[in-house]
């Protein structure tokens, strides 16, 4: 059955190689990417994004980290400001000036994760999704942490979500939305409910469903087969996905599906 609204991309050739020719060469136009996350028992998944963000070609790539990791951090991510860190080791509420500092600086901001399970920390992300109007792209625990704002989440223009397929079914019932997800369900019926949900919410929806990626935004869907789930859930791809976005600002799913294929 053909869907006026589903495209499917190759492993091997774009469906948008505009976007890869819009690529700006110099880096002065290239964006700023400002990543947040981290907490005392880890920073893997920024460390990552931070050097995906820059081998793609990213002008400039600044972290927000909390300040108990200052002893910690590599010298290749040369980039770093500091917020307080509380009691649980990650971001303090009093983290929010360096949090709007680094919006104010950015041309997009990533919600990398690796983000501690700390309410205050959440209280902190989600007054910052709440503030914040940029290109937003949030992803592994990250989402997990603002799940109590999910309808704000949605409700959102100019977000992109990078999520596991558990993390869509609980996005789903926390906004009462009436289409039940299963892991045994035909990539078709998958694509018809994003195709759906996208239509009623602003947000954009990237997630892996058993080999194929799938990309919803507007209504419209783009599927790529994909066998690299480490990659998502290390934070490369939504690191490369927040990268392109920056490129094609008003193109969510034509940048991240392009974004796949680098």
């Amino acid at each position: 059955m053909d869907f006026d609204y589903w495209q499917k991309q190759s492993s091997d050739t774009p469906l948008f190689p505009d976007i890869e020719w819009n690529k700006p060469e110099q880096r002065s136009l290239a964006g700023k990417l400002g990543i947040i996350g981290g907490n005392k028992l880890g920073f893997a998944g920024v460390a990552e994004a931070y050097s995906v963000a820059l081998g793609n070609g990213v002008g400039q790539v600044r972290v927000l980290l909390p300040d108990v990791l200052k002893k910690t951090i590599p010298a290749s991510m040369s980039d770093v400001i500091f917020g307080a860190t509380n009691p649980s080791g990650s971001l303090a509420k009093e983290a929010e000036a360096e949090a709007h500092t680094l919006a104010n600086w950015a041309s997009g901001i990533l919600l990398i994760g690796d983000a501690g399970r700390s309410s205050e920390t959440a209280i902190l992300y989600e007054q910052f999704i709440n503030q914040y109007e940029g290109p937003l792209t949030i992803t592994r625990d990250a989402i997990d942490l603002v799940k109590n704002s999910s309808q704000a989440l949605v409700n959102r223009p100019n977000t992109l979500l990078v999520i596991s397929f558990a993390q869509l079914q609980k996005l789903f019932q926390a906004v009462y939305y009436p289409k039940v997800l299963t892991f045994s369900m035909q990539l078709t019926n998958l694509v018809e409910a994003l195709h759906k949900f996208t239509i009623t919410y602003p947000v954009t929806i990237a997630v892996l469903h058993r080999e194929t990626f799938v990309i919803a935004s507007e209504g419209k869907v783009v599927t790529t087969p994909w066998e690299s789930p480490m990659l998502i859930w290390r934070g490369s791809t939504a690191a490369s996905i927040a990268s392109y976005w920056l490129w094609s600002p008003g193109k969510p799913l034509e940048s991240s599906a392009t974004s796949l294929l680098k």
